[in-house]
């Protein structure tokens, strides 16, 4: 009965609905015809009815399970008993049985294993199980094959079971068969002989095995090939002993096991999909002819070994250029983490596993949200042929194929519509798909998944990663692992509102090359103005940190001390060109190569360059400080860089085009968006709406190049990032910190002088700058109509009197003094 229910819900009991549309009858009483067969799919559809006839099967199964086993032990005392009428057998009191079941339970085991199917009667209770714990809801992978499998070893074992035994010893009251299996398997033995009746049984039996199993031919080619090498190496054993006196190969040992965490998919199989997208019960009967498919995450296949390319000799070459490479003959090549040999790499203890385990969407949201979306593209007459589900962690994308002739940009408008329909709490429509020819409409899921970082740095994809410096920030939609090299990109720019997951995913990004790269490999520059979000890492100093000489703090919170590192960054980049030149060398890894295998001389300046990711947190309050003074230097940095190992990662909360300027953008083509409050403010970051769509706490748009991708990031919190630091700190590190070229800045020395030979409108604009508390050049300009370069060098003297404050970029200069009083006895003092 399981299995034609199954079958019917996988061809939409297309009788029952001709039947449902051959009863309506057109008057006055259509209406209620046409509403009786809802309910009564909503009768068979209620969850509690189907718990409780899970519950049922359940009970039986367990009972069953009593009464077969004790009807193998104690049914040769009953079989007297059992010999007569049913109803005498039940109804008559006197009548004792020796069965735990009872006299029920000794005549349904009689009946299931004498006379039906014997020993493998006990294959039923399997199934009753099966069945009751599917419609209790619980996931079951390939349920439709081991419900199938299950029945046919049923038959098998019967006949195999009534073809062996088909003479039971005389005390022998079970007949192993049954009665089922004892008639076929003697009609058979008839027909074909019992050797030939064995061999029609053992040739079924290994078509089911191998229909079933996928794996199971391949192994059994595998173990036949390995028996024979075994007898050909034998041979070859008995081959003369002057053969045996030749030099064996050296044995390859095998590579170390790399173990994975496994991660948790939520991709729902396909006899879910007919349980409960195809039931024609439900609320498909609206749209009985669009169907819902749900996809499957894509599995990996293993890489291919590649063949063994030949061994090519090569000739050295005399070089007659000016810098002659080093060689260091007979000697080893350099290892850059052996001063640090001894460093471990965190482990994934340090991480909490944040997985939620009620975080599932559930058959009953995708049927309701695919109808909702129907309806709602139906009532704007746009009919649509096709609906495929993609569940992710945070969103489910349905992906729809319109019928010919629908205008895209009329779907494209219904997106509030579409959203009051599911009451989502925003949704984005991606018309079209790039490559994939569908609509897609993203739609959030009632449940979320938080999504750990320990699953993500556990994931396969991470852990067998050979980039470069590889950052994996969290799933996609489709359940898979989101990871990016940083040399690729090469630099980020990272937008968001507050609170939406910004600082979170610079955790994420600094926690997957901390995971990954040696301290000797990569070198981190942290700027925080907020002095408290990458405070964390201080302790890494000695292990990952650069910093200025002579520099106390190791994460840069001064303004202008951020000019500085910004400009010793700008001389490590030129210094780092002019080693690749001399090396002829196109970009880092190269260089480093050349210098690992020796062939650069050390004498010569040349030395192991480790790769610089420069961190940048709150950037839009650098910019509002010192302007083009930080402006300037970061866009020669991002132009420049990617090829000497230098790279960024910016973060800001204000998306606005002062703050992310022309420059900043197209010197940053990869871009990370979290959720932002405006569409303005998403085409300021991605050029393109979507990220004021987002539904926040770690959910993101990532643009690389002209692909849009949507992420869920993943979640670290404050304790990780603190057992993650503690762990490193603890551990033997560098005698201090790499240390980057010294810079020494314009200093005010020389305008000194100016105060000697102060202008003769000195006073007078210094009147005019504390009466009007504005510290502006062009105002000064305009009051006394003089030339700008005359304004600016009497700014610059009030400056260094002590009137106004540094500059500020395009900012009015602070004013210092507030009253003529105290400006009067300033001036006095001058002179």
């Amino acid at each position: 009965m399981g299995l034609f229910h199954y079958i019917c819900r996988n061809y939409h009991l297309k009788f029952n609905i001709r039947m449902a549309l051959n009863t309506r009858k057109p008057g006055k009483n259509s209406k209620n015809t046409k509403e009786s067969p809802k309910k009564r799919g909503s009768f068979f559809k209620d969850q509690r009815l189907r718990f409780t006839v899970a519950i049922i099967l359940l009970i039986v199964a367990f009972y069953l399970t009593i009464a077969f086993i004790s009807f193998i032990f104690s049914g040769a005392a009953d079989q007297s008993k059992l010999d007569l009428k049913w109803s005498e057998l039940i109804f008559n009191s006197e009548i004792k049985v020796e069965n735990k079941a009872g006299k029920t339970g000794a005549w349904l085991s009689d009946v299931i294993i004498n006379r039906g199917f014997g020993v493998s009667a006990f294959i039923f209770i399997y199934l009753m199980v099966l069945v009751g714990l599917r419609m209790m809801g619980k996931k079951m992978e390939k349920f439709g094959r081991n419900f199938t499998l299950a029945t046919l070893s049923i038959i098998w074992l019967s006949l195999t079971l009534g073809l062996l035994f088909m003479k039971t010893d005389a005390g022998s009251f079970v007949y192993p068969g049954g009665k089922y299996g004892f008639v076929v398997s003697d009609w058979l033995s008839a027909m074909l002989g019992k050797i030939g009746a064995i061999l029609l049984l053992l040739l079924f039996a290994f078509i089911v095995l191998v229909v079933s199993f996928q794996e199971l031919l391949p192994w059994v080619i595998e173990k036949a090939r390995s028996k024979e090498k075994l007898f050909a190496g034998r041979a070859a054993e008995e081959e003369p002993e002057e053969e045996e006196e030749e030099e064996a190969p050296a044995p390859v040992k095998p590579a170390p096991e790399i173990l994975v965490e496994p991660t948790i998919s939520k991709v729902i199989e396909n006899d879910d999909v007919v349980n409960a997208i195809f039931d024609p019960d439900s609320e498909e009967e609206k749209h009985p002819h669009i169907g819902l498919e749900v996809e499957k995450a894509p599995t990996i296949p293993e890489p291919a070994e590649e063949p063994a390319l030949p061994e090519i000799e090569l000739e050295a070459v005399e070089n007659n250029s000016d810098d002659e490479e080093f060689v260091g003959d007979g000697m080893e090549n350099y290892d850059p983490k052996l001063e640090l040999s001894d460093f471990k790499f965190p482990t994934l203890d340090l991480l909490d596993d944040h997985h939620q385990g009620n975080a599932e969407v559930s058959n009953e949201e995708l049927i309701s949200n695919k109808n909702k979306i129907v309806e709602t593209l139906r009532h704007y007459k746009i009919e649509i042929t096709k609906i495929r589900a993609t569940i992710g962690p945070t969103i489910t994308l349905y992906e729809i194929v319109p019928a010919p002739g629908i205008r895209i940009a009329k779907i494209k408008n219904l997106e509030d519509d579409i959203a009051l329909s599911l009451s989502a709490l925003g949704i984005r429509i991606i018309a079209p798909i790039p490559g994939r020819g569908t609509i897609g409409i993203e739609v959030p899921n009632q449940n979320p998944e938080l999504v750990s970082m320990k699953s993500i740095l556990g994931s396969k994809k991470f852990v067998e990663s050979t980039a470069e410096l590889p950052v994996a920030l969290g799933k996609t939609i489709s359940n898979e692992t989101y990871m990016f090299d940083l040399t690729k990109m090469p630099h980020i720019l990272v937008a968001g509102a507050t609170g939406q997951g910004k600082s979170v995913g610079l955790n994420v990004i600094i926690a997957s090359l901390l995971y990954k790269i040696h301290p000797t490999e990569l070198k981190f520059v942290f700027v925080d103005p907020k002095k408290v979000e990458l405070n964390l890492y201080s302790v890494l100093e000695k292990h990952y940190l650069a910093k200025l000489p002579d520099e106390p703090e190791p994460i840069i919170t001064d303004i202008q001390k951020v000019k500085n590192t910004l400009n010793s960054l700008n001389i490590e980049m030129d210094q780092r060109y002019d080693l690749l030149k001399k090396a002829h060398a196109r970009n880092i890894k190269e260089y480093n190569q050349k210098f690992i295998q020796r062939r650069l001389n050390p004498e010569k300046g040349h030395r192991f360059m480790p790769y610089i990711v420069v961190v940048i947190d709150e950037f839009a309050d650098l910019i509002m400080t010192a302007g083009k003074e930080i402006e300037l230097p970061i866009a020669r940095i991002a132009q420049l860089a990617r090829a000497v190992g230098l790279h960024m990662i910016i973060a800001t909360q204000r998306p606005s085009t002062n703050i992310i300027t022309g420059v900043i953008k197209a010197n940053f083509p990869a871009r990370i968006a979290f959720k932002v409050a405006s569409m303005i403010d998403s085409r300021t970051i991605l050029d393109t709406p979507g990220a004021n769509q987002l539904i926040g706490k770690g959910d993101m748009l990532i643009s690389s190049g002209s692909n849009m991708t949507r992420v869920q990031c993943a979640f670290m919190d404050t304790p990780e990032v603190e057992n993650l630091c503690k762990f490193i700190s603890q551990q033997r590190g560098f005698p201090t910190a790499f240390l980057l070229p010294e810079y020494v800045g314009d200093e005010e020395g020389p305008v000194e002088a100016d105060l000697a030979n102060k202008d003769e409108l000195f006073e007078e604009c210094a009147r005019l700058v504390v009466g009007t508390q504005m510290g502006s050049t062009s105002m000064i300009q305009r009051k006394l109509s003089i030339g700008y370069n005359r304004a600016g060098r009497i700014m610059d003297q009030l400056e260094i009197a002590g009137v106004v404050g540094p500059s500020e970029g395009s900012k009015a200069r602070q004013v210092l003094i507030q009253d003529e009083y105290t400006l009067e006895q300033l001036l006095n003092s001058l002179g």
